[in-house]
């Protein structure tokens, strides 16, 4: 793989905006109106959300993530997609360089709703 360019500069304010938290998976489901979409229900401590992420053909068994730990980026507008309402969104290494895509994920066990950054 050949790393993409890196993007344009952004500013320490810009990077502040976003809201990046570690939550834990609590259930996986299948988004039947979706080829790509699942549905992951996600702790963050003082909450639980509903998160739609394009993960169908990029595990054999996309449930393998159930009881693990990820950073998702939680400060996005709710979005509807494919019937199913999706509230932030899963961040995920490696899908935009087309290599199979893996969790972003702490090293550590860490409490849910610790904030990235």
């Amino acid at each position: 793989m050949t790393p993409a360019p890196v993007k344009p500069l952004v500013t320490i304010n810009d990077l502040d905006k976003l809201d990046i938290r570690v939550g834990t998976i609590t259930a996986v489901a299948d988004v039947a109106k979706s080829d790509k979409l699942m549905k992951l229900t996600v702790d963050f401590g003082d909450h639980t959300r509903s998160i739609l992420a394009g993960i169908k053909q990029e595990r054999a068994n996309p449930a393998e993530i159930t009881g693990k730990q990820a950073l998702f980026v939680v400060n996005l507008p709710e979005r509807k997609m494919a019937g199913e309402l999706s509230q932030g969104m899963l961040f995920d290494i490696g899908y935009a360089d087309g290599v199979i895509p893996c969790l972003a994920m702490p090293e550590s066990s860490l409490p849910n709703g610790t904030r990235a950054g």
